[in-house]
C-alpha cells in the first residue's frame, strides 16, 4: 500500500471515530509503517514528543511520535466521539532538556543524563484507529501510532541519582476504586532503550527537541475505562497525575 493511502485511511479514522478494518491498512514492514507514523505527523501538527517501548529480552525496541496537541496536563478532560476504547497505561516519562543529536554514536546513560531535565507521571491513553480485534498486523499497529491517544503528564521532578523501571512502583484507581498496583512491572532496560530512541529518532531526521516529553512504556499493563469516571494514577517518589473522560 502507498504510504499516502494508508496515512488517508488513518487520518480519517481519527477524525470521523469510525473504526478502520485493520485489513486494510496493507502495511508490511517497520520501515513503513515509521514513513506512515511522520506523514501523520506532518498533518497531525509538531512532535510534542515520543514513546518507547521494550520488552527488555534484547529485541528491538518500538517507538511513536507524539502530537504537541495530545500532550496535556494532569487533570484533563478527554471529551469527543474519538474516545471508544479509553485504555489507560501509567508510565514514567522524562522532559528533554536540550536539543540533541547523537549522531553515529549511541548515547550512554551518562550521556542521556544531560540531555533529560525532569521526570514526570504520565498516563497514556491507549485508543486505536482500528477494528475488527485482534489485528494481526503488527506494522498495522505500528502505523497507527502505536495506537496512541493522547499523554497525560503530572509535574515535573529532578532526575534521582538511580533510575530503573524495574523497581517503579505504579498505581491505577478509577472512581474511587482500585484497579492495580504494581512494582517494577515495566520490564525495559531504561538508559539502552533511551539510546535507541536517541539515535532512532535523529535517523529518522526528528532529534529530540528541547521540551518534548519522552514516555517508555506501561508499568500497569493496559486497563479500560468507562466514561465520566475520574482516573487516578501515581508513581511512588515522583507524584500523581489524573484524567476524566466525559460521558
Amino acid at each position: 500500500m502507498h504510504i499516502d493511502a494508508a496515512t488517508q485511511l488513518l487520518l480519517d479514522a481519527r477524525h470521523s471515530g469510525l473504526a478502520l478494518d485493520w485489513r486494510r491498512l496493507a502495511v508490511g514492514d517497520a520501515e513503513t509503517a515509521y514513513a506512515v507514523q511522520d506523514a501523520q505527523l506532518r498533518r497531525l501538527g509538531p512532535v510534542g514528543g515520543w514513546k518507547v517501548g521494550s520488552k527488555g529480552d534484547g529485541s528491538t525496541p518500538g517507538c511513536a511520535p507524539l502530537p504537541q496537541s495530545g500532550i496535556q496536563p494532569s487533570g484533563a478532560r478527554l471529551a469527543g466521539q474519538q474516545w471508544r476504547m479509553r485504555g489507560l497505561e501509567v508510565e514514567l516519562a522524562l522532559r528533554v532538556g536540550r536539543d540533541f543529536d547523537p549522531g553515529a554514536q549511541l548515547p550512554d546513560e551518562a550521556e542521556l543524563r544531560t540531555v533529560f531535565d525532569a521526570i514526570l507521571p504520565a498516563i497514556e491513553v491507549v485508543e486505536t484507529r482500528l477494528g475488527h480485534p485482534p489485528c494481526g498486523n503488527p506494522w498495522a499497529g505500528m502505523a497507527d501510532l502505536q495506537s496512541h491517544g493522547a499523554l497525560v503528564t503530572g509535574q515535573p521532578l529532578p532526575l534521582p541519582p538511580q533510575l530503573s523501571l524495574r523497581t517503579v512502583e505504579a498505581s491505577l484507581v478509577i472512581d474511587g476504586q482500585p484497579i492495580t498496583r504494581t512494582s517494577g512491572g515495566n520490564p525495559a532496560d531504561l538508559w539502552p532503550m533511551l539510546g535507541w530512541l536517541a539515535q532512532h529518532c535523529a535517523q529518522r531526521g526528528q532529534p529530540w527537541r528541547r521540551g518534548q516529553i519522552i514516555t517508555t512504556g506501561s508499568c500497569t499493563g493496559l486497563q479500560l475505562a468507562r466514561g465520566g469516571l475520574l482516573v487516578e494514577a501515581a508513581l511512588e517518589g515522583v507524584g500523581p497525575v489524573s484524567l476524566q473522560f466525559a460521558n
